[in-house]
């Protein structure tokens, strides 16, 4: 990722908006896509050979614009753009990545995409009915 991040220490722009910038300007583009996971910050400092305070920063001003999504320990996620205007958007996108990780799962045990959406189903159903028979 870094081989397009790229920075000018001489201008007048602060460097962490200017990576904070290209980053939104990628996945406005689509070379970022929901669920990509950021460089780690000192990584990406790293090879930018500057603070990793401003890459935190620039990273922490992706994440106030409902660009990003840090989850401790595991690193910074694009979101997905459609669902900016959620007050849960971290947390609809963590679900998102969740039901990934099923599908593919599903598919390498050898379901269809249709079979995996039918079991998806009833188990949604499942629930539903047991949770309308714990209901008073």
């Amino acid at each position: 990722m870094a081989l397009w991040v790229q920075i000018s220490p001489g201008s007048k722009e602060p460097l962490y908006v200017q990576i904070a910038s290209q980053i939104s300007r990628a996945i406005a583009l689509g070379h970022l896509r929901p669920g990509d996971k950021l460089p780690p910050v000192r990584k990406l400092a790293e090879e930018l050979v500057i603070n990793p305070n401003t890459v935190a920063r620039a990273y922490l001003e992706l994440e106030q614009q409902g660009f990003v999504a840090s989850k401790t320990g595991s690193g910074t996620f694009v979101l997905d753009p459609a669902l900016q205007d959620n007050k849960d958007l971290a947390q609809l996108n963590l679900l998102g990545q969740r039901i990934d990780t099923l599908i593919v799962q599903g598919l390498n045990l050898g379901l269809t995409p249709e079979k995996l959406i039918e079991f998806f189903e009833n188990r949604v159903r499942r629930f539903l009915s047991e949770q309308n028979k714990r209901s008073p």
